[in-house]
């Protein structure tokens, strides 16, 4: 029987289970230098959009006790360790959508001990919400939400230790991820979902979608049960998220390598699977019950996953469509913005350790109402290379700079990268762009390997400029300034915006920027988006075990931060075990929906209830916009 424990396992550490590899690599000289070059290490760090100053390679600004005026409306919160939500004085909270709340009449009501059954699964609200965005239809308000993946234990309570022993089992698991689209509205008692709203919908893991751009129809994407290789189903382990200048719903697939596997043990991979990760155990025996992830059975299967997904959440018959001109890997989100010219670019992370930051700009332009269908199926993508003079390029993956043709180069994305030379990261969550200035931001989660052992591809992963820490537990998050004030550029400045760390227990660069401070202590900023004045919000997935080298941090949470001072400060803290994770508001900006993924506390119903991943609404008392 498969081990159990690694139902508990987080997703990279379910990569390192399939990718032990490679032999550990001698960085100590590189680690030396990174170290003995501090004065460096603390001018990367800078406060002020646009400080780069260039020619001197050094960066200025102002420092964060230099400031004396805030331009936060809430009074920072400290840590907690509890079992729920925390907020500053003069605000409010109270739960929206919560696994297993029905979206249509005809759905069970969820059973506090039992959950849900497979008739209703998809039919409710789903598991893990992570990466949202809002839209009005028609002047009613609509939240688009992605469920990332599944926790067994919970989500199948009666089967021992959560393990899937049935068909029904694996299509109730199936059903629980995707996306929903839900009409919610406020009311007296506040808001919540619009049942039986005929804009509501769910997409799982086998809703029909179509697959355009470079890789439809390739060889390398065809199946038995899709010879023409244009038609897939379903969408999975959908993180993060984005919305196009045009008002449909980006939703992004990261760790879908986990979900495939072989029932023939003796199965010999093809070659690309190593890079992707993809191994002959899946994380929810799939392939034991659906014959479509079994990689033995249907070896192309994966790699029909591992793209942007979008999705017109006006149009609840709509087909979502699969862009794989942007790229197949772990996307993490999508920050779409418009370059000076009409162009559209899409800013993206790979979700691994060591792995890219790409970007993609479309050859055609948007015009407001005009035809949009091949903007994100006729583009060129790019990967990042940083260099340590704060100045970095966009690579342009052609065929002559690759030798790979346009569907490889989709297909095969990482492969893509690596040819060319990009800059390992480490672990480029989500991708913000700045509405109010030119700049873009990108959370670097942390990454234990750096320094240590390479990526997947064998690419090296010493120290370097925007990854400055070897066995970089904490994080950061870098900012880049594009040429000429244009996201269409290839070339940029940088710096970084903040390093986590935890000046109580380290005195060196591990107790992070000069704007991290004993109030504001956290790790592994993940979750990013700016509101409409141009504030910066963090939230954390990372270690709250409140203790050792994460002393002071507490629960994971969501901060603000100020990008012209730099100035970061502590707004939410979120249940014990739970990631904060995606983040959107009302079309009037008084309330600020935020999500919290897999609490351990019995969260949000109380003891005796199973716990839930949740969509909270967060408002002022005095009903004033919250961003």
């Amino acid at each position: 029987m498969k081990d159990n424990d690694t139902y508990d396992l987080s997703w990279d550490e379910w990569d390192e289970l399939q990718r032990p590899a490679a032999a550990t690599t001698d960085f100590d000289e590189v680690v030396e230098a990174a170290i003995s070059r501090r004065g460096f290490l603390r001018g990367v760090v800078a406060y002020g959009s646009g400080a780069a100053v260039m020619g001197s390679g050094l960066l200025y600004g102002t420092s964060v006790d230099a400031q004396t005026v805030s331009r936060f409306g809430f009074t920072p919160i400290p840590i907690a360790t509890d079992g729920t939500v925390h907020v500053p004085e003069g605000y409010t909270w109270q739960p929206v959508a919560k696994w297993g709340q029905p979206l249509f009449s005809d759905a069970e009501p969820f059973d506090p001990q039992n959950a849900v059954g497979v008739a209703s699964s998809d039919r409710v609200f789903g598991e893990n919400t992570d990466g949202m965005e809002a839209f009005v239809v028609g002047g009613r308000q609509v939240i688009a939400v992605n469920h990332e993946y599944v926790n067994t234990k919970i989500n199948l309570p009666q089967n021992v230790d959560g393990v899937p022993t049935s068909a029904d089992d694996v299509l109730t698991l199936q059903n629980m991820q995707g996306v929903t689209v839900m009409e919610v509205a406020e009311g007296p008692d506040g808001w919540d979902i619009v049942v039986d709203s005929d804009l509501n919908r769910r997409i799982t893991h086998n809703t029909p979608m179509t697959l355009a751009g470079p890789a439809a129809g390739h060889p390398l994407v065809q199946t038995a049960a899709d010879p023409a290789g244009t038609t897939a189903l379903g969408t999975m382990n959908n993180c993060g998220a984005g919305k196009t200048p045009w008002g449909t719903y980006l939703t992004c697939e990261e760790n879908f390598n986990g979900y495939f596997g072989s029932t023939d043990p003796e199965f010999e991979r093809p070659e690309d699977y190593a890079r992707y990760g993809i191994g002959l155990e899946g994380r929810y025996a799939y392939e034991k019950y659906d014959e479509r992830f079994d990689i033995s059975q249907n070896p192309n299967e994966p790699r029909r996953f591992g793209y942007i997904v979008e999705i017109d959440p006006s149009d609840p018959n709509s087909t979502p469509i699969k862009h794989t001109a942007l790229g197949r890997f772990k996307h993490e989100n999508a920050a779409a913005v418009i370059a000076p010219d009409g162009r559209v670019v899409v800013y993206m992370g790979d979700d691994e350790r060591g792995e890219f930051m790409y970007k993609y700009v479309s050859n055609g332009v948007y015009t407001p109402g005009g035809p949009t269908s091949e903007l994100l199926d006729d583009g060129q993508l790019y990967v990042a290379k940083f260099d340590n003079d704060l100045t970095g390029k966009w690579v342009a993956l052609t065929p002559e700079a690759t030798g790979m043709d346009e569907a490889e180069i989709a297909i095969f994305s990482r492969v893509a990268a690596s040819k060319v030379g990009a800059t390992t990261m480490d672990r480029p969550e989500w991708v913000a762009v700045n509405p109010v200035a030119a700049e873009g931001y990108c959370c670097l989660t942390n990454n234990r390997n750096r320094g240590i052992k390479s990526n997947a591809g064998g690419d090296p992963t010493p120290v370097n400029g925007p990854n400055p820490r070897a066995e970089n537990n904490y994080g950061q998050i870098v900012r880049w300034y594009p040429s000429n004030d244009d996201h269409g550029s290839d070339t940029f400045t940088w710096d970084l915006y903040v390093m986590a760390g935890n000046p109580t227990v380290h005195d060196d660069k591990y107790g992070g920027s000069p704007n991290i401070n004993e109030g504001n202590l956290f790790n592994s900023p993940d979750g990013m988006m700016f509101d409409s004045t141009g504030l910066l919000w963090i939230q954390t997935d990372g270690n709250d075990s409140n203790a050792d080298g994460f002393a002071g941090m507490g629960n994971n949470q969501m901060l603000a931060g100020d990008p012209a001072t730099g100035q970061i400060e502590r707004f939410l803290t979120g249940p014990q075990g739970s990631e904060v994770t995606g983040l959107t508001w009302s079309a009037d900006r008084r309330t600020m929906f935020v999500g919290i993924q897999h609490p351990d506390a019995p969260f949000p119903d109380g003891e005796g209830v199973l716990p839930r991943s949740t969509i909270i609404a967060v408002k002022r008392a005095d009903n004033a916009p919250v961003g």
